[in-house]
């Protein structure tokens, strides 16, 4: 594994979108000074692959990306949509096929839909040997129904937040990890007794930024600049400092994502 310089790895923040284009060089100066010493961008859709693009090239080595069609973004037409997205692959390096999944929180009208454009982008992570991130919301059986068609995928279930049953299903469905980011704050949330049963092996820390901003910043947008927040809050569940909380996730990021 290479040697790194630095704590903690944003695994998946969306600081390329429009939240972020007047004060992006203070974001990416405040996350550095935090200790995040990486940060992997995920796509969205047909509209946000160019402004990913462009973060990407702004500074080549603290980004990485990743390239997939999100499962809300999944139209009627998504064979162009993934044909569009696909076309990407050879134009550029990406570290995982992401983010895909299926989300039927919103709406359950494109679940067919849904089904067969993440059945697809996991068949790309399995042909170019690339690791998936998997979106999940409403939606785990139907999710892990897909997964386990496949017996050789490995990647993060982002934005992790069920119970001890979800996690044992997750990580009983092939080589995944837990991508754990501010809901673990979250004053109500059970994810820390959750965690408990989770080895710190099988996490990795990520924000989600703009979205889920962790207590003490909740109700503002989020930044890659709080994943030191996040590790606080985990150092209690697994009873280590948070540097080490820091130092693990990290080598499980770059053990998965290269």
């Amino acid at each position: 594994m290479e040697k790194l310089d630095f704590t903690y790895i944003d695994t998946h923040s969306h600081i390329y979108q429009d939240d972020y284009n007047e004060d992006i060089d203070q974001v990416i100066c405040d996350a550095k000074n935090s200790g995040v010493g990486r940060i992997y961008l995920p796509n969205v859709d047909l509209d946000s692959i160019e402004p990913m693009v462009s973060l990407y090239n702004k500074d080549s080595e603290y980004f990485r990306m990743m390239m997939g069609l999100h499962p809300t973004s999944v139209e009627l037409d998504f064979q162009t949509q993934l044909n569009d997205v696909k076309s990407w692959f050879s134009r550029y390096s990406f570290s995982a096929v992401g983010e895909i999944g299926i989300d039927l929180y919103w709406s359950k009208e494109r679940i067919e839909e849904q089904k067969k454009a993440f059945r697809l982008q996991l068949n790309w992570a399995r042909e170019m040997n690339l690791p998936v991130v998997i979106h999940t919301r409403d939606s785990l059986a139907e999710t892990l129904e897909v997964v386990n068609e496949f017996n050789d995928l490995r990647g993060i279930f982002h934005s992790f937040g069920g119970n001890e049953e979800d996690a044992k299903r997750i990580l009983g469905s092939g080589d995944f990890l837990l991508g754990i980011n501010g809901v673990v704050t979250f004053k109500n949330s059970t994810l820390r007794d959750t965690l408990k049963a989770v080895p710190l092996s099988k996490i990795v820390l990520e924000t989600d930024a703009p979205y889920l901003t962790p207590v003490p910043y909740r109700g503002k947008r989020n930044h890659p600049a709080y994943i030191p927040v996040i590790a606080d809050h985990l150092s209690r569940v697994y009873g280590v400092s948070a540097d080490e909380i820091g130092r693990q996730t990290t080598r499980n990021a770059i053990n998965l994502l290269g």
